[in-house]
């Protein structure tokens, strides 16, 4: 029996870029055809670019991308043997779908709406979207399709309604984005799918970033019995071709296929590669979508803003990056020589502003208000806002986006700086807890020592008054996020942290810090999705809030 040959294009979308995505499609689709392909299959909304958010509500935005999908279908008429199943969003009337349209020889032969629509975590589908009730199933060089969008899938009645109406394999559109762990949840999802409807599966997926969220791609093929054949790579654009049989089995051809086993069973130092991965990727794609060529950051010496550094130089390129070294009278000397070893290792350019008269002169100026008043976090909080005022003021000068240094750690407890630390365009450290920071730093190292080991061994400190260590005044970076991958992460009550084992005073402490410190999160920076549970579109609690959480 003769096998189609069907191409999973993996690409990085940008929202509301129609032309930009267009153009990529074609692109793929002519590459596809020239090594064979007979099918061709877009991840979800690759056209509109994913989550468009509320630009899908502007009538605009939804004209211009309808005349784009009709002009691709146009262009794709030199290829009448490839049918090229495209992810967008059509409009009928004033209802929103998010929808897959199979173009084959300049038109539209088949439509299907997606059933399922999430709406929990960064989903927000059903504020947009009206879900479809019609199965869709097309017939191409001898097998029958059925098409499902993502969520579909993780339930039962749409792959069953393909598979009713004659579907002998699913072709899955997906804008799935990353966190840690992901990738297996979808390997399981799709597992019980295929073998509870008895089709195999081809699953396509988004790469790159859009906003907070980073897409990893890792598009695979599994065959009815919930083997997976293999995936694409890891958060780059990429085309993977395989081929199907009418009975469902599947074999895979031309493409830069991985074994499985890289992703579910992922040693230590895979794991820490994927999440650096990560944050380069969504580093690189939030600044060029934006428009920015190069980033800025305060480098102090100490470790978060070590590793930003590291990330960035290996997002964007040495050149690209530059650090400024700000130290004030609380500046250790071994803070000022390890952050110029480091930016020498990185040969990132290093300048440095001493901070101490401005900070003097704050201090001066403020005398006769402040005379009553002893010295205090406020004066601390002056230095880390001079250092935001010259950061900014460079950002503005050379129109480099100023990366900011801060962890979930520090967030969750409010251990930064309003309009001091927290100011800049893109929190890269913004989902990553201290311990996290600390790991990474070492499996960056082993790639190639750019993290002085002093900066990773030495203790915490923000260096805003003498002999300061961050433990001064919080509990220990491990309690802490033991803390947040529960309360936060995960929603468990109180409770049940103490009941396993977490120190009573330190949970009520960090609750407490969350919680008086939401109004300094509601104004901090995008940055990458990394964990399950984000602050930013993961995390919506209201700022003027009475609740206090009790145990029974």
């Amino acid at each position: 029996m003769t096998a189609v040959n069907v191409a999973l294009a993996q690409l990085n979308a940008t929202v509301g870029d129609f032309e930009g995505n267009a153009a990529k499609i074609e692109q793929m689709a002519r590459q596809a055809a020239a090594a064979g392909a007979q099918v061709l299959l877009t991840p979800e909304m690759a056209l509109t670019g994913y989550p468009a958010e509320d630009l899908l509500l502007r009538p605009a935005f939804v004209e211009q991308e309808w005349g784009v999908l009709q002009e691709l279908a146009a262009r794709l008429t030199d290829l009448p043997e490839l049918a090229v199943v495209v992810g967008h969003l059509h409009a009928e009337g004033a209802t929103l779908y998010n929808a897959a349209s199979v173009l084959l020889a300049g038109k539209v032969v088949a439509r299907y709406f997606k059933w399922e629509l999430p709406n929990y975590g960064v989903f927000d589908e059903k504020r947009y979207f009206t879900p479809g009730d019609q199965a869709c199933v097309f017939e191409h060089a001898g097998v029958k399709f059925g098409i499902n969008i993502c969520e579909d899938t993780w339930l039962k009645k749409a792959p069953q309604a393909a598979r009713d109406a004659g579907a002998q394999c699913l072709l899955v559109l997906n804008a799935s984005p990353y966190h840690m762990g992901k990738i297996n949840q979808r390997i399981d999802m799709m597992r019980r799918c295929v073998q509870r409807v008895q089709l195999s599966a081809l699953y396509t997926n988004l790469c790159g970033a859009q906003d907070e969220l980073v897409f990893d791609g890792r598009s695979f093929a599994m065959d009815k019995t919930g083997h997976c054949i293999g995936h694409a790579p890891g958060f780059d654009e990429s085309l993977i071709h395989v081929l199907v049989q009418a009975s469902g089995a599947l074999r895979p051809a031309q493409g830069p296929w991985q074994a499985l086993t890289s992703m579910q069973e992922e040693a230590e130092q895979d794991h820490l590669a994927t999440i650096w991965q990560a944050l380069v990727v969504g580093v690189r794609d939030y600044v060029h979508k934006n428009g920015f060529e190069s980033v800025l950051l305060g480098l102090s010496g100490g470790i978060d803003s070590a590793v930003v550094l590291a990330v960035a130089v290996d997002a964007l390129g040495a050149d690209q990056v530059m650090a400024v070294m700000m130290p004030s009278q609380y500046t250790a000397d071994i803070s000022v020589s390890d952050a110029a070893e480091m930016a020498k290792r990185l040969d990132v350019g290093l300048e440095n502003i001493a901070i101490s008269p401005m900070t003097e002169q704050f201090d001066q100026a403020l005398a006769r208000i402040f005379a009553k008043h002893a010295a205090d976090l406020t004066e601390e909080n002056i230095q880390a806002r001079v250092r935001a005022t010259l950061l900014m003021a460079i950002s503005n000068k050379f129109g480099a986006l100023l990366l900011t240094t801060g962890n979930k750690s520090e967030l969750t407890t409010g251990y930064c700086t309003l309009y001091g630390d927290m100011a800049g365009g893109f929190a890269v450290l913004k989902d990553v807890p201290k311990t996290l920071v600390y790991r990474l730093a070492k499996w960056r190292n082993i790639e190639g020592e750019v993290i002085p080991e002093r900066i990773i061994t030495r203790a915490p400190s923000a260096e805003l008054r003498p002999d300061q260590t961050d433990q001064d005044s919080l509990p220990p970076y491990e309690v802490i996020d033991a803390i947040i991958s529960g309360y936060v992460d995960h929603n468990l009550p109180v409770a049940s942290l103490i009941e396993s084992g977490l120190d009573a005073q330190a949970v009520h402490q960090v609750v407490r810090l969350l919680r008086t410190s939401e109004y300094k999160r509601f104004q901090s920076a995008p940055g990458p999705k990394v964990t399950v549970r984000a602050f930013g579109r993961d995390w919506r609690y209201p700022l003027s809030n009475a609740f206090r959480e009790t145990i029974s």
